[in-house]
């Protein structure tokens, strides 16, 4: 599995409602940060509607709660 970095384009693999997200949001992590002894560490990911807002912002700090996508470019 690929180490999430910031600018990755990720999706969510659990819904989490109380943010007002659900299983297969795609979002784009915006600040990875790392583990301290007040804090897990995780991702702070943005979420973007098609128009172009944000429509939510989650504190990740599960690493199993997130899938890195790849996108290819097909041939022209």
């Amino acid at each position: 599995m690929q180490e999430i970095k910031e600018n990755d384009v990720v999706a969510l693999l659990v819904d989490l409602p109380g943010q007002g997200l659900h299983r297969g949001d795609v979002g784009t992590v915006v600040e990875v940060f790392a583990k301290t002894e007040h804090h897990p560490g995780g991702y702070v990911v943005e979420f973007v509607s098609g128009s172009g807002s944000v429509y939510a912002q989650a504190d990740i700090t599960d690493t199993a709660q997130l899938m890195r996508l790849n996108f290819r470019r097909e041939a022209a």
